[in-house]
């Protein structure tokens, strides 16, 4: 079975003596130093920007000189991060190895590589410093922080009841969707303030390794819910968790 080292190597074999390809590197997991067997592989490259899809095509004709490609998906264009990505499942690697290949033009500075967000990423090769960290504005964040914060604060009493209001109407999936889709989510961001600040916009990824277990422990089961009436009850506690952390209390 192919291995995450072999694919690596396929890749850099195959993309670093192309003179339009500037750098190669890993993030995603790696660049938190919590790669497990069940990680993907997150490829950013950055290339001359007329030839994005030309790499994009050596990434695939390697990948499927290593194994027949069995599921490929490609982000629409444009993209959200104005990157060409593509996802492949190979059928001879782990079913849990996706390989996300990020392919980046030169001209966009949004490479993903301020170490305070998202790591420090695992570089294969740089031949120009387009991996060199970009400058981090702290103050600025603090700002960013402090206002959503605010906006948590002034959102979270308007729009509280909308799970119950769901619930007496008989929407038990309306309420189900407002529960997790404003409350959990602004609890978590709160926690996220607290405790990762830089990346208080991610959800409820990495929560295992980012918050204090007894905190985990409480919000797992509030991640739940049986029916109604537990709806009901752990809404309340959503609410109340939210008021700690706001100092409505």
């Amino acid at each position: 079975m192919l291995t995450r080292t072999e694919l690596i190597a396929a890749l850099q074999a195959a993309l670093e003596p192309l003179p339009y390809v500037y750098a190669l590197w890993e993030g995603g997991s790696a660049a938190f130093g919590r790669l497990d067997g069940y990680s993907d592989l997150d490829l950013q490259l950055v290339v001359d920007d007329e030839q994005a899809d030309e790499a994009m095509q050596v990434i695939t004709d390697t990948l499927a000189a290593l194994s027949p490609i069995t599921h490929r998906y490609d982000v629409p264009q444009p993209a959200w991060h104005g990157h060409t990505q593509s996802f492949f499942r190979l059928r001879d690697a782990s079913e849990f190895l996706l390989v996300d290949c990020a392919v980046m033009k030169l001209s966009n500075p949004n490479r993903f590589l301020e170490r305070e967000i998202h790591g420090q990423p695992l570089v294969y090769f740089d031949k120009t410093g387009v991996t060199a960290a970009p400058a981090w504005d702290g103050a600025a964040w603090e700002m960013r922080v402090a206002r959503r914060r605010a906006d948590l604060r002034e959102m979270l009493p308007i729009f509280a009841n909308f799970p119950e209001k769901e619930l007496q109407r008989g929407q038990a999936i309306d309420a189900l969707g407002y529960y997790n889709g404003l409350l959990v989510r602004s609890l978590v961001e709160l926690l996220r303030l607290r405790h990762d600040p830089t990346r208080h916009h991610f959800g409820l990824r990495y929560l295992y390794h980012i918050l204090p277990a007894q905190e985990v422990a409480r919000l797992e089961p509030l991640c739940f819910v049986a029916d109604a009436a537990d709806l009901r009850r752990k809404t309340a506690a959503v609410l109340a968790w939210c008021e700690e952390l706001l100092g409505y209390q």
